[in-house]
């Protein structure tokens, strides 16, 4: 598994500006989640469709919160 390219991610975040960096400050940088900082270089996010009732009764009878007791009833 590859991670993240924190050196260019950094690079980008707090490079000067002249050289195509965004010019934020270590403080500034280190408080971007990471979605924030993909946005901030351009980069698009991929488009989801969102959670259908069905997709969500599906996880939750997959995964439910609680066993469910032998009469039916949580």
């Amino acid at each position: 598994m590859r991670g993240l390219d924190w050196p260019g991610l950094m690079k980008m975040g707090m490079g000067p500006e002249r050289m195509g960096g965004l010019g934020l400050t270590p403080a500034m940088f280190w408080s971007l989640t990471p979605a924030e900082l993909a946005l901030m270089l351009g980069f698009e996010a991929s488009v989801t469709a969102g959670m259908t009732r069905d997709r969500l009764a599906e996880l939750a009878a997959r995964y439910p919160d609680a066993p469910r007791s032998p009469g039916g009833n949580s």
